[in-house]
């Protein structure tokens, strides 16, 4: 039973690893539900926030952030550092060179190392990287880009800025999604929907600077809003990822299996001959 004991061993550790990536793939699946049920904050968040806005819709002062005719294009390329996501990351990065067909001019600014390592390698030039998402966290650098953003718009260097990131529909559908971020003038385009009218509002604060506050604000929410899709796009890669490696693993426990079963068939076999060929033996003397 020799052979068939071996190949046993070998169905055993097999067994257990089908058990551990099933495990794997059961915690990305509960990390996924639960950080999109926490996604839905932002969105009462954005509800809260417009009312901010609707007080101001009626002001005639216009800021960079939220209308200008500036023409330059940044693209912001936001990738994930979680492990499982070559593929979704790849996703990215070829949407963006793809919008720059429509950009030629556009300047790149891309957050994660794997993003800037990719675009490197296709041979563009970031004018500004954001590599350290697990040293400084998703708040600090969302952060970091929105003031760079703001201080680029601010100084006439960029007028609108679009951000490709991956867009998680759902747990099996992922999608490399574009938006725009800058001039957020749809901000003020949707207040005029509201069917409530302010009759008088007292503007304590220079219309320019409050506008300005609150286009930041919004700014910094949406961009952690996005690298929170970001991450949850992640996990829902990650499961897709374990699911097809359970799928492979348990077709790998299968064939094991019936390996296992012919060499126990084949030691029998052997054992049956041998005591077959020494019973003979025992008979002729």
């Amino acid at each position: 039973m020799g052979k068939a004991n071996k190949v046993k061993r070998e169905m055993v550790e097999v067994r257990d690893l089908v058990d551990l990536v099933q495990v794997l793939k059961d915690i990305a699946d509960m990390k996924f539900h639960d950080l999109f049920a926490k996604r839905g904050g932002f969105q009462r968040f954005g509800e809260s926030f417009s009312e901010f806005f609707r007080l101001l819709r009626n002001t005639e002062v216009v800021h960079p952030l939220i209308s200008n005719d500036n023409s330059n294009t940044c693209i912001v390329v936001i990738t994930t550092e979680e492990g499982f996501v070559g593929d979704l990351n790849n996703k990215v990065v070829v949407r963006a060179i793809e919008e720059r067909e429509h950009y030629p001019e556009a300047m790149f600014v891309t957050v994660g190392r794997k993003g800037v390592a990719k675009l490197e390698m296709m041979g563009v030039k970031n004018a500004k990287t954001f590599e350290e998402i697990a040293e400084k966290g998703m708040y600090e650098i969302a952060i970091q880009l929105k003031d760079f953003l703001v201080e680029q718009v601010m100084q006439g260097k960029i007028g609108k800025v679009l951000v490709v990131y991956p867009w998680p529909k759902d747990l099996q559908t992922v999608k490399a999604r574009v938006v725009k971020l800058l001039p957020c003038e749809f901000i003020m385009q949707q207040q005029v929907q509201k069917v409530e009218q302010l009759a008088k509002v007292i503007e304590e604060s220079d219309p320019l600077d409050i506008i300005g506050y609150l286009a930041n604000l919004w700014i910094s929410s949406k961009i952690y809003e996005i690298m929170f899709d970001t991450s949850i796009a992640a996990v829902s890669a990650q499961s897709q990822q374990l699911e097809s490696s359970v799928g492979n693993v348990r077709k790998e426990a299968g064939a094991v299996k019936l390996k296992y079963r012919k060499a126990r068939k084949g030691d029998i076999d052997k054992s049956l001959r041998e005591v077959f060929s020494s019973r003979m033996m025992t008979v002729k003397q």
